[in-house]
C-alpha cells in the first residue's frame, strides 16, 4: 500500500501551536481519534491566524476555505499529552497555498511524532462563491520572515 508522505521545508516553522489533548479527543482505542487530529490542525491554524491578526474570514484581505486535507499518522497521542504543532506554508499559486503541520509530543523526555498533515487552502469570496486572488499581504504573512 502506498502511504501519504509529507516533506517539510528546511526553514523554521511559521508558528508552533501548543495544544493539550482533551478527553473528548480520545476514541475507543484509548488514543487520539483521526477526527480529532483534523480538529487539532484546525485549532493550530486558527491560533496562527490570530497571532498575525487574521481570521479565516479575513486573512489579510482574503477569506479562506479548505480544499483538501492529507493526514499521515505517525504515532499515538494520549490524554494528557501536550501536542506541539509546527506550521509551514508552501506551494503558492495565485489563489491557493498549502499549510503543513508536524504534530509531535514529548513523552518520557523523548519527542514522539504523532502526525504529518497538509491542508490545501484556497482564497475564497463568500459573497460570489468563487476563488479570489491572494493578496500580497497574505502571501507576506505566510513567508517564514513575514511576521
Amino acid at each position: 500500500m502506498s502511504r501519504v508522505k509529507i516533506k517539510f521545508p528546511e526553514e523554521k516553522p511559521l508558528y508552533t501551536a501548543v495544544i493539550p489533548v482533551r478527553i473528548g479527543d480520545i476514541n475507543y482505542g484509548g488514543h487520539v481519534g483521526n477526527d480529532s487530529v483534523l480538529s487539532i490542525v484546525h485549532e493550530a491554524r486558527m491560533k496562527f491566524l490570530s497571532v498575525v491578526g487574521c481570521t479565516e474570514l479575513n486573512a489579510a484581505g482574503n477569506s479562506l476555505i479548505m480544499a483538501d486535507v492529507m493526514i499521515a499518522y505517525r504515532g499515538e497521542a494520549f490524554y494528557g499529552d501536550i501536542l506541539s504543532v509546527a506550521l509551514y506554508a508552501e506551494e503558492f499559486s495565485t489563489v491557493s497555498f498549502d499549510l503543513l503541520y508536524r504534530i509531535t509530543t514529548t513523552r518520557n523526555g523523548e519527542v514522539k511524532e504523532i502526525a504529518h498533515c497538509k491542508t490545501g487552502m484556497v482564497c475564497f469570496n463568500y459573497e460570489t462563491r468563487k476563488t479570489a486572488p491572494m493578496t500580497a499581504e497574505l502571501k507576506r504573512l505566510l513567508q517564514p520572515d513575514g511576521q
